[in-house]
């Protein structure tokens, strides 16, 4: 579907491909012929070039369908390999309708056409992402840590993804926690969070280490 979408594009451009051409018909049938070749190879390679440089590894129709291009070893996507995948698409169009291609996304797990392979690319679907509710997990305390912003923006910028979705999870379970193993979790986030940024001792002396944990997960989801 999204390479339908892509197609549908593409035959739009086409069409106005025919009206530059129709104007240079009447001033020189071959140059014509001509400008129409190179402006269709343009269209065909360069559509699907720019718009996987410019939207992160998206098309239209790949964004309309949440599909995505990434390196196949999570690793940031290079423009070589953008150009590299997409002039290769010729070659996976043979002999028509994309039938080599087919063929060989069908022959390995990953799922890759010839370019993907050649330009160590993979086509991914995007997942849906869930906002987490945070009300119910932070509350309305008073958060101690938020009167110094540049250590807060300093935090933001140290703490991985990773570790912030873990502490908000271990928030939001924190109530189905064995009480020792809940003293244990919010101990080791704390200690880790104060190691990465060392905020006054008049912003935290009050602060258990469930308090603290909180209060980043509240500096890194809301008060960015």
């Amino acid at each position: 579907m999204a390479m339908l979408t892509d197609l549908l594009v593409i035959s739009a451009a086409n069409r106005i491909i025919g009206l530059i051409r129709d104007v240079f018909v009447a001033l020189d049938p071959d140059t014509a012929q001509a400008v129409e070749v190179l402006l269709y190879f343009l269209v065909m390679v360069l559509y699907a070039i720019l718009c996987e440089l410019l939207l992160n590894g998206q098309t239209l129709g790949k964004r309309i369908f949440k599909l995505r291009v990434v390196d196949a070893s999570g690793l940031r996507l290079e423009p070589s390999q953008v150009i590299i995948r997409n002039l290769l698409r010729l070659v996976d169009g043979l002999p028509m309708f994309y039938l080599l291609g087919g063929i060989t996304c069908l022959l390995n797990t990953r799922m890759q056409r010839l370019g993907d392979i050649a330009a160590s690319t993979v086509v991914v679907r995007i997942p849906e992402v869930s906002h987490p509710d945070l009300d119910n997990v932070l509350g309305s305390k008073y958060n101690s840590l938020l009167e110094h912003r540049h250590l807060c923006a300093r935090l933001r910028q140290r703490v991985t993804p990773e570790v912030a979705a873990i502490a908000l999870e271990a928030l939001t379970r924190r109530d189905r926690l064995d009480p020792v193993a809940r003293l244990k979790v919010f101990a080791g986030l704390a200690a880790h969070f104060r190691e990465l940024v060392d905020f006054p001792a008049a912003a935290t002396e009050s602060l258990g280490d469930e308090q603290y944990v909180r209060n980043v997960v509240e500096i890194l989801y809301r008060a960015g």
